[in-house]
C-alpha cells in the first residue's frame, strides 16, 4: 500500500489467495495507493524497483497462477532481467506502448536501440488524464493521434519534396528533423554543439531524470539511418550566422552544386537563461544553471538558487547529490541504484511493518553535498507550476533532505563584493531583509527565447522572411518544455509543405477533445 498502518504482509497474502480462489488465473502485484507519499511510477523511481515484491510472493509459493511485475519497467533488458531473476512469471507495462507501439516487436528483433523508451514523466499521459486531455507522450505526440499525425515514410510526391535546413538539434530540432525526413523531404542539419540533444543533455544529468540519455540515444539512432538512406545531412559542430543562409537559399552554393539549394529554414535554437537586473551580477560566484549542467562548474557547499521553476528544482537536486570531486560520470537509467532508492523514501523490502513502510528512524537519507536557499519572487508555495502528478516528488525531495530551504515573495536586492546574496523577503510592514553568505549563486530565472536569425529575416524585409520558422524554445520559451517542443516539431514537419504554412501560422495542436471541454466547464462552475 505504502501508506500508513496499510495492509500487512499476511493480508496480502490472504488477499492473493482469496484472488485465486474467485478464479482469477493472474495477479498483477500494483504498487502503492495514489495517496501514498512515495513515487512508485515517476522517472526518479529506478527501473524495476518495486520487482522485489512480487519475488517475494513468488518464493512463498502461497498460490499457483501467474504472478506479473510492474512500475518503472521501460526496456527489455529490465524485463528480460526481472524474468531471469525469478522475480516474476509475466511482466505489465503500459506508458512504454505510448512511447513505443512496437517495442516488443523491435526487442524479439533485436533492434533495441531503435526503441523510443518511455522516460516516466507523465506530463503527456497521466497529466493530461487528471485534466480531461486526451492521453499521448511527451516523446511520441502520435499517441492517441494516430488520425491526425500520420508519419508515413516517402509519403509526399515529388513536387512536394523540399530541401530544408534545421538550426538547432533540441527536442523540437530533432522531432521535426526525424519527421521531415521520413516522410520525404531532404533535411540538412546544422548545430553548434558537437552532440545532438539540446538542452535535454543537461537534463540527463539530473538525479532522476537518467531516462532522457534514452530519448537522446532514439533519435541518434534514428537520424544516423536517415543519414545513411541520403535523406539527411548532419553537420554538428557548425554555427549557422544569417549571411550563411541567405547565401544557401539563394543558390546552390560552390563546388558545382554539392550544397543544397534551402527552400525554408527551421530555427529551433532553443533558448537563453534570463538575466535579472540584480546589483552585483557580474560577481566570480555567480553562475547560470548552464554554467553548472553543462560546463560542469565547480560549486561551493553553500549555495543560494534564485528562481523556482522546474530548472531552480532541477539544479537544486543535482548540487544535493552531485559531489564535484568525484562524480564526473552521468549515470545512465540502468545504473541508479533501486536499494538506495527505496531506503531514501522509507521503503520496506522484508514487510514486517502494515503499508510495507519502515519507522520514520530507520529511514536512511542519503547525505547531502550541499546547504542551499532556493528563492522565488512570487508568493506561496514553492514548485506550484511543477507536473500535476510529480511536483510534489520534486518538493518532497528537496524538503525530506534537510539541506534546502525555500523562500517565496523575495526581492534581490544586491550582490556584495563578498559574492553573498542581500534580500528582502515579504513586503509592507511585515518584510525582513537578510545576507545569504553563500559560496555561489545559481541563476535559475526563466529563459528568453533565441530567435536571432529569425528575427534577422524579418529585419531583412527580404524574400528569406517568409521562409524562416521558429520552433520549440525559440518560438515560447517559458519552462523548458519538451512536451510542446517535440509535438510542434512533428506537426509542423508534416505541413510544411503547405502553401498556406507561414511564418505566424505555423504552430499547429491536437484538437480540444469532449472531454477536456467538459472538464473545463465543470471546473469553471465549481470556482
Amino acid at each position: 500500500d505504502l501508506v500508513q498502518d496499510g495492509s500487512s504482509w499476511e493480508e496480502v497474502v490472504a488477499l492473493a489467495q482469496a484472488l485465486e480462489g474467485a478464479g482469477v488465473t493472474i495477479i498483477n502485484t500494483g504498487i502503492g495507493w495514489h495517496e501514498a507519499r512515495i513515487p512508485t511510477i515517476a522517472t526518479s523511481v529506478p527501473r524495476g524497483a518495486f520487482s522485489f515484491v512480487t519475488k517475494k510472493l513468488r518464493d512463498e509459493n502461497v498460490v499457483s497462477v501467474p504472478l506479473c511485475a510492474t512500475n518503472r519497467i521501460n526496456a527489455p533488458s529490465t524485463v528480460e532481467s526481472i524474468l531471469a531473476n525469478g522475480d516474476a512469471d509475466l511482466i505489465s507495462m503500459a506508458r512504454p506502448f505510448l512511447a513505443d507501439p512496437d517495442i516488443v516487436k523491435k526487442s524479439r528483433e533485436g533492434l533495441d536501440r531503435e526503441i523510443n523508451t518511455c522516460i516516466a514523466c507523465n506530463q503527456a499521459c497521466l497529466d493530461h488524464a487528471f485534466i480531461g486531455k486526451t492521453a499521448s507522450c511527451l516523446v511520441n505526440p502520435r499517441a492517441c493521434h494516430e488520425t491526425e499525425i500520420s508519419i508515413e515514410p516517402n509519403s509526399i510526391t515529388p513536387d512536394q519534396k523540399l530541401n530544408i535546413g534545421v538550426v538547432g538539434s533540441g527536442p523540437a530540432g530533432m522531432a521535426f528533423v526525424h519527421t521531415a525526413a521520413t516522410i520525404g523531404h531532404n533535411v540538412t542539419l546544422f548545430d553548434k554543439s558537437e552532440e545532438i540533444g539540446g538542452q535535454f543533455n543537461m537534463a540527463k544529468r539530473i538525479p532522476g531524470k537518467e531516462e532522457f540519455h534514452e530519448t537522446i540515444r532514439y533519435f541518434t539512432v534514428q537520424l544516423e539511418k536517415l543519414r545513411k538512406e541520403g535523406k539527411l545531412d548532419v553537420n554538428l559542430g557548425t554555427e549557422v550566422s544569417f549571411s550563411e543562409m541567405e547565401r544557401r537559399s539563394s543558390s546552390t552554393g560552390e563546388g558545382g552544386g554539392a550544397e543544397k539549394k534551402i527552400d525554408k529554414w527551421i530555427i529551433a535554437t532553443g533558448v537563453d537563461p534570463r538575466v535579472p537586473n540584480i546589483p552585483g551580477l557580474d560577481h566570480p560566484n555567480v553562475l547560470s544553471y548552464i554554467d553548472v549542467l553543462r560546463n560542469k562548474a565547480k560549486v561551493g557547499h553553500k549555495v543560494a538558487v534564485i528562481g523556482a521553476g522546474g530548472i531552480g528544482f532541477d539544479v537544486s537536486e543535482y548540487l544535493l547529490h552531485h559531489d564535484d570531486a568525484h562524480d564526473d560520470h552521468d549515470k545512465r537509467a540502468d545504473e541508479v541504484d533501486a536499494d538506495e532508492f527505496l531506503e531514501n523514501w522509507g521503503v520496506d523490502k522484508n514487510n514486517t511493518k502494515r503499508g510495507g513502510l519502515l519507522p520514520d528512524e530507520d529511514v536512511k537519507m542519503t547525505k547531502s553535498q550541499r546547504e542551499i536557499v532556493l528563492m522565488q519572487r512570487k508568493k506561496g508555495k514553492l514548485g506550484a507550476g511543477l507536473g500535476k502528478t510529480t511536483g510534489w516528488i520534486h518538493r518532497s525531495t528537496l524538503v525530506r533532505s534537510k539541506s534546502v530551504e525555500m523562500i517565496p515573495e523575495v526581492s534581490y536586492d544586491k550582490i556584495d563584493e563578498n559574492g553573498h546574496l542581500h534580500i528582502t523577503i515579504g513586503k509592507g510592514e511585515k518584510k525582513k531583509t537578510r545576507v545569504l553568505e553563500v559560496d555561489n549563486i545559481v541563476l535559475c530565472a526563466g529563459q528568453i527565447s533565441k530567435r536571432d536569425l529569425q528575427e534577422a529575416a524579418v529585419d531583412s524585409g527580404g524574400e528569406l522572411a517568409g521562409k524562416v520558422f521558429a520552433i520549440g524554445g525559440a518560438y515560447q520559451a517559458g519552462e523548458l518544455d519538451a512536451k510542446r517542443a517535440i509535438d510542434m516539431g512533428t506537426r509542423l514537419a508534416l505541413k510544411i509543405k503547405d502553401d498556406d504554412v507561414v511564418p505566424g501560422k505555423h504552430a499547429f495542436h491536437a484538437d480540444i477533445g469532449a472531454e477536456e471541454k467538459l472538464y473545463d466547464a465543470m471546473m469553471k462552475v465549481m470556482r
